[in-house]
């Protein structure tokens, strides 16, 4: 039995699916989703106790792990329940005016770039999308794609570390280096990083630093972080305003902490659960895990090139160390090909819309095989000759 095989028995996917979809929700392993579910009972047995009196030891002990495992202080990093919401957090407290800029790219997640849209409207200011063309064949070529779109207007540069939709690997050091020295306001969406390449996150030096933790690290659903750094916290306004530093657990180690960690009563179990995660991929050597899931990923796209006539959207030539890549299809209706793909094939995978173009995006995660890789060459191939309606 194989590793990929070893491990597929470690997660409560159905075995009937080939499931090359985990970039979207994610996938809990068992032993990490019974320590979620321990948590649980356990907030249920004595509510008030959890909540109330254990509520910020228990916090600060998670938190303590997962900056560990990011190298960030704990004391900077808040849990929230996915991404788009500390997205939201920063958005909806940075102090924009009419005629400010905030500089994206046409790579960003779609929910993001409808909350800028709709923030800067509101407040008059201007959200600039620099367009990076595909295929993208160095990193210099995205650093000047965006920077060319860079104006003495530009307040904010927001960018996500992996993109979404393409599932590229951006420069985010060196956007964060370049903005930072012009007084920038730098937001990076990390929502498919953690887990998936290694972070340092107070090396990287983003102002704002959003991640989840229940894609790649393999958390419950319903875990995601916050990271700002200290002398920005202050700028932050909680989405929920609750009591604060004003409650019965009085102040806590930051206004930053008092202000976005208690929102009301809600379950914390997920975040609790992050520990396990870590440990989970310690115990199973996730780098080695890794490596074996990227090699898959190389060798289904030389099959998909050489045999369907599919290019990733990042150039070969350029190493994207990435379990997730995306692949240009020819136009089509992608939710009735996603949808065939399953109920044909019961094969779990998206097919994207993004800027006019139809991508193919796999995730490849510790769980799949060469068989699962295969039966989407298989599927794709009977595609080709059999649903040209899918597909043109």
């Amino acid at each position: 039995m194989s590793a990929q095989e070893d491990l597929r028995d470690l997660f409560l996917l159905r075995r009937d699916v080939a499931f090359l979809n985990h970039g979207s929700f994610g996938a809990c392993p068992q032993p990490v989703f019974k320590a979620y579910q321990r948590w649980q009972r356990e907030l249920e047995a004595e509510p008030v106790e959890f909540l109330d009196r254990r509520f910020e030891a228990l916090m600060a002990e998670a938190r303590s792990a997962l900056g560990a495992f990011l190298s960030a202080d704990p004391d900077d990093l808040v849990f929230v329940p996915n991404a788009t919401t500390a997205m939201n957090v920063v958005a909806q407290s940075l102090p924009l005016a009419p005629g400010d800029e905030v500089l994206s790219t046409n790579h960003e997640y779609g929910a993001v770039d409808r909350m800028w849209r709709l923030v800067c409207a509101e407040r008059g200011a201007r959200y600039v999308r620099a367009e990076i063309g595909v295929p993208v064949r160095s990193e210099a070529d995205v650093v000047e794609a965006v920077w060319a779109r860079r104006t003495p207007r530009t307040r904010v540069l927001s960018i996500s570390h992996i993109t979404s939709p393409t599932a590229l690997l951006f420069p985010v050091a060196e956007l964060v280096r370049r903005a930072r020295e012009e007084g920038i306001l730098t937001v990076v969406d990390g929502a498919h990083a953690p887990g998936q390449v290694p972070l340092a996150l107070e090396a990287l030096g983003a102002d704002f630093y959003a991640g989840n933790c229940h894609k790649w690290l393999l958390a419950p659903k319903g875990a995601g972080f916050l990271h700002a750094r200290r002398e920005r916290q202050p700028l932050l306004r909680p989405l929920v305003v609750s009591w604060g530093g004003e409650g019965s657990k009085g102040p806590g180690p930051s206004p930053f902490l008092d202000d976005h960690q208690w929102q009301g009563t809600r379950d914390i179990a997920p975040f609790l659960a992050v520990p396990a995660a870590i440990q989970f991929m310690e115990d199973h050597d996730w780098n080695a895990v890794r490596a074996r899931c990227r090699a898959l990923l190389t060798a289904f796209s030389e099959r998909a090139e050489a045999e369907l006539g599919l290019r990733p959207v990042g150039e070969e030539t350029k190493p994207w160390p990435l379990q997730m890549r995306a692949f240009a299809l020819t136009p089509c209706d992608g939710r009735a090909l996603q949808r065939r793909l399953f109920d044909r094939w019961r094969i779990e995978v998206p097919v994207i819309a993004w800027n006019g173009r139809s991508l193919l995006r796999v995730s490849v995660q510790g769980y799949n095989t060469r068989r699962d890789l295969d039966a989407l060459v298989r599927a794709l191939q009977e595609g080709l000759r059999t649903w040209r309606g899918w597909w043109r």
